[in-house]
């Protein structure tokens, strides 16, 4: 049955199979895998599938998986270093607040779930007037203070190295400080933690270790490739690209630090890949070192059941489809209630049987 049939009706209920992924392929796929956390949820990405994982208030864990390919897998001229970086910077935006827009409604209840009800427009309309105004005060304290600052701190006569190390620091420092201020709220600790199962999901893929809750053990919830690095990685650069073009003396001077963003993406996500594959390495050790530590702000350890969800968004990326697959959404079946059986169907409705 393709996975457009019946489509209007409920989530099948299914348990997705264990890949068994060994040890030997995780390290051929490299940086293949990703994620991101997402209202209690979880995103993984793999080069062919995207699948989000969300507990339910139920308890249930509602799993939306669909075909992924990036523009970068289409478009093979763009594979060249740097521009990939801004390419994928943008791509990951795009997904991420889709992928927070569904993990909300789902996170809401399971009737929206059973009817497959979408947001509404209205909703979308906030969501998005919500990212517009974000964004707009993100650049007003991680951009435009930072810069007002600095002016008052540095005197005219110093030189540009030493203004933009300036305002680089004092970018860092509110960073910092915003990072540990949403990491007391409970509903970030939350978010913090799911970001933790995230990362130890694909410590345990990337070790050939079980993808269940046990095979998450003895493993940290740091990684080296996390956004919470990459995010370092690009105030770092900053710092240096932004030395390139001197100290900005009017507001012009400063608007166009901003078409510099995406070629500062682009460099921290080279960083980034480098980090992942050459971490051990001992000279690298001190720059890949300040955004572990950051991580130890937005991830937490996670619970099993947390852990759950992450493995079911994993192992839903890594799970092969027919050639004709789309999309679906599906409630993944607990391991100790596979005795009961379940109707499986592509998109068809919700029954267990008993």
């Amino acid at each position: 049955m393709s996975d457009r049939e019946n489509e209007g009706a409920g989530p099948e209920t299914t348990t997705t199979p264990e890949p068994g992924i060994a040890a030997e392929e995780a390290r051929q796929l490299d940086l293949a895998v990703g994620g991101q956390a997402l209202i209690e949820g979880v995103m993984m990405r793999s080069p062919q599938y995207l699948a989000m994982a969300v507990r339910t208030p139920e308890g249930r864990i509602v799993v939306r998986k669909k075909i992924f390919k990036s523009i970068i897998r289409k478009l093979p001229f763009l594979n060249i270093p740097v521009l990939r970086g801004g390419i994928f910077l943008v791509e990951t935006m795009g997904l991420g607040i889709d992928a927070l827009m569904f993990s909300a409604d789902q996170a809401m209840s399971d009737d929206r779930v059973e009817r497959k009800e979408g947001t509404s427009w209205k909703d979308r309309l906030v969501m998005w007037g919500t990212i517009a105004v974000s964004f707009a005060l993100s650049m007003a304290v991680f951009f435009y203070l930072p810069i007002l600052l600095t002016d008052l701190i540095v005197p005219a006569s110093a030189g540009s190295l030493p203004w933009n190390i300036t305002d680089g620091v004092i970018r860092v420092i509110f960073f910092v400080l915003y990072l540990w201020g949403i990491s007391l709220m409970p509903d970030m600790r939350r978010v913090f933690e799911y970001h933790g199962s995230e990362h130890l999901g694909i410590h345990a893929f990337e070790h050939g270790r079980p993808l269940t809750p046990e095979g998450t053990r003895g493993f940290t919830t740091l990684h080296p490739r996390c956004g919470t690095s990459f995010l370092f990685f690009v105030m770092l650069i900053s710092i240096f690209v932004f030395a390139l073009l001197g100290r900005p003396e009017d507001l012009g001077d400063r608007l166009q630090r901003l078409a510099f963003v995406p070629v500062i993406g682009g460099l921290a996500y080279e960083a980034i890949k480098l980090s992942g594959k050459y971490g051990k390495v001992w000279f690298l050790q001190p720059v890949i070192f300040p955004g572990l530590m950051l991580q130890k702000i937005t991830t937490k350890r996670p619970d099993d059941s947390q852990l759950e969800v992450s493995m079911a968004s994993l192992k839903a990326v890594l799970t092969p489809e027919a050639d004709d697959f789309k999309e679906r959404i599906y409630y993944e079946l607990p391991p100790q209630d596979e005795s009961k059986g379940a109707v499986v169907q592509e998109t068809g409705s919700v029954e267990d049987s008993a």
